[in-house]
Formats: C-alpha cells, sequence, structure tokens
C-alpha cells in the first residue's frame, strides 16, 4: 500500500462561512450514526417521506422511470413502489452516515453473505477481479461491509462541494485501499493489472460519448461500454455485487455471483446487454431499494428532444 493511498485531506482548511451550513450538515450526520440503528431506520423513513412529499422535481423523475420500467403495474401499485422507493433511500441516506462515521466490526452480526467463495477463487487467480454492481439505497454501507470480508479497490463520483469531497473520500480512504475518481482511467486499470478486486457500478446515464444504446428495462439507455474494457485489462474476471437491506431494517445481506462466463465477448452491444439484463433482474427483487430518482434515461439516439423527462406540450 504506498503513502499517497492514506492520505488524508485536512479539513482544518474549510472554514470559510461559505462551509460552515456543510459543517452543520456533517455533524448531524456524525449524530444520526451513533444513535441505535433501529431509531436510525425510522429517522431515514421519515426523511424518506419528507423527500418524496417536498422533492417535486426527483420525485416526477422517479415517477416516470417505474413507469417505464413497471408498465404492468397499476396506477396505485406505482404510486405504492413510488413512496416505499423514497423511504428506502430516506434509510439509505442514514447508511450513507454509518459507512462513513462507523466501523464496519460494528456492524458484522448485521450482515450475512453468500457466494464469498467465488469472489476468493477469482481473486487468487491474481489476473484481477472486476466486481460490477448497481445503485442500489444500501451501496454505500454494503461496500463497508464487504471490507469485512475482503479488501477491493473502489471507484466513485467527486462531489462539487470541497469540504464535503473531502469528508467522503478520506472516509473511503479509510476502507479501501485506494479510491479511484472515475475519470481517472489510468489508477482503473492499474488497479485490475496488480491483481487487486475493484468495484465498480456502470448502470447510470453518463452521455453518449463511449456508450451504446441497448435495452434496460426493456427502454433504450445509453450503457458505456467501459465495462467489458476494463474486463479486458490483464484478462479480469467479472463478477456481479448483489446488496439488500432487509425487511426489518437492521440487517443486511450481500450476494456474490460466479464469474461470468464468455464476458467480456469482444461484442461491445452483447456485453451491455448482459449486463444490464443482470442488473434488471437484481433490481426486480426489491425494486423499491434502487436509485430511481437518476435519471437513466435522459440520453437517447434520437436526441434530448427523445427524453422522457422533458414535459411534452399539453401534458
Amino acid at each position: 500500500m504506498t503513502s499517497t493511498v492514506k492520505q488524508m485531506t485536512p479539513l482544518s482548511q474549510f472554514t470559510a462561512p461559505r462551509y460552515w451550513l456543510t459543517w452543520i450538515g456533517l455533524w448531524i450526520m456524525w449524530l444520526f450514526a451513533h444513535l441505535p440503528l433501529v431509531v436510525q431506520a425510522k429517522i431515514g423513513q421519515l426523511l424518506g417521506l419528507m423527500a418524496y412529499y417536498f422533492a417535486r422535481a426527483r420525485r416526477e423523475i422517479c415517477r416516470i422511470n417505474l413507469q417505464l420500467c413497471f408498465p404492468e403495474l397499476t396506477s396505485p401499485e406505482q404510486k405504492r413502489l413510488l413512496r416505499k422507493t423514497f423511504v428506502s433511500n430516506g434509510i439509505g441516506a442514514m447508511e450513507v452516515a454509518l459507512s462513513w462515521c462507523r466501523n464496519p466490526e460494528d456492524f458484522r452480526h448485521r450482515v450475512s453473505i453468500s457466494g464469498l467463495e467465488h469472489l476468493q477463487q477469482a481473486k487468487a487467480q491474481g489476473r484481477g477481479v472486476l466486481l460490477v454492481s448497481a445503485h442500489f439505497s444500501t451501496l454505500e454501507f454494503a461496500g463497508s461491509l464487504l471490507t469485512l470480508f475482503e479488501d477491493m479497490d473502489v471507484t466513485y463520483r467527486k462531489h462539487k462541494n470541497p469540504l464535503f469531497e473531502a469528508v467522503m473520500s478520506n472516509a473511503r480512504k479509510r476502507l479501501y485501499p485506494l479510491v479511484i475518481e472515475r475519470k481517472n482511467v489510468r489508477d482503473t486499470y492499474n488497479s485490475l493489472n496488480k491483481g487487486h478486486i475493484l468495484w465498480y457500478a456502470p448502470d447510470q446515464d453518463y452521455g453518449a460519448r463511449h456508450s451504446v444504446f441497448v435495452p434496460f428495462f426493456g427502454i433504450e439507455a445509453a450503457t458505456i461500454i467501459a465495462t467489458s474494457r476494463f474486463a479486458r485489462a490483464n484478462d479480469s474476471m467479472v463478477l456481479f455485487f448483489t446488496n439488500y437491506r432487509d425487511q426489518n431494517n437492521t440487517t443486511y445481506h450481500l450476494e456474490l455471483s460466479p464469474v461470468l462466463k464468455d464476458y467480456p465477448s469482444g461484442d461491445d452491444v452483447a456485453d451491455a446487454i448482459k449486463i444490464n439484463g443482470i442488473i434488471e433482474q437484481a433490481i426486480r427483487r426489491h425494486p423499491d431499494q434502487y436509485l430511481w430518482m437518476h435519471r437513466r434515461f435522459k440520453t437517447q439516439a434520437a436526441g434530448k428532444a427523445a427524453s422522457p423527462y422533458i414535459r411534452k406540450p399539453g401534458r
């Protein structure tokens, strides 16, 4: 482990008044993280309900996504799923606090795992392991829980608020050997070339560049092709990581798939279809735990006007 991996960003530099509100929010996060887990879940549910009623723009995005992806549901069923999604993501916000402010050892008794042998066998090959996941509301906390069983490098998206970014990256550096900003392609390849496990979530819309348009829940979606290209680095093995919060909201289950067969295939479109299909199957098991607030179908081959999030005349 190199010295740069654990080089933390000093927080003492963020004393300007423009950071005061962020500091208040971070202190509240720390306090919440040290409450009993049952209490945190209740607070998370309340936060989710507040967002459901007041975050109108996000609620509309979520509503459109659920309408597109679950046309078989009746309107009342879609509305119930919409509400449950916000509640689940409210709990997920509390779990972010847990992953940043607590030691995952505190929760070892609350986590079960299946398929760990697949990950360990893949790692033993020494060729690199690409651990593909999706943006479930449990994502941040599940990653910290997985470190109880295996070390892994992670990719992430940099935050615009410098103080929040520093706290976030410092917290992740505490858990993971290497934390890689998603645009740092060189370090991503280096991680796999060194035989590391790299955790990577490719299920968001990053635009048309470096993407192909393939179905996701039967809807055309811009899907990045980097997944299969990263997998070619050092002939890395690819597994899928699924994580769920149980019904009582205080226990968690992590699942690791066997190594994907015939992946990458050399066909970017076929590979993207395969990954989207695996993610879709995982979401269908607990659809309310997915991050439906993201504009997953924003980029369309027909252009901006084809985006389902643009209000059409007469609507």
